[in-house]
């Protein structure tokens, strides 16, 4: 599982990045997470609203920082599906 935290870096992405490594470790996945904060691949994937969460390259989210336990929800049937 490849997953993307888009943003430029600021407080959001931050926690964003955290609650992802949290709820990929409960799942249990082996996932790759890259930081992109370059604005041209951002825009690249129609994110007006950083931070954004993209997981084998379709965004599942932006413009907001769930917690952990919402982002296993969201994952889990990724995970799943394999």
């Amino acid at each position: 599982m490849q997953i993307k935290i888009l943003g430029p870096g600021c407080a959001n992405c931050t926690n964003l990045e955290r609650a992802t490594r949290v709820a990929i470790e409960a799942l249990g996945v082996d996932a790759d997470v890259e930081k992109v904060t370059d604005y041209s691949t951002i825009a690249a994937y129609g994110v007006m609203s950083t931070p954004a969460l993209v997981v084998d390259e379709v965004v599942l989210l932006s413009g907001r920082v769930p917690t952990a336990s919402h982002l296993r929800e969201i994952l889990a049937p990724l995970v799943a599906a394999g």
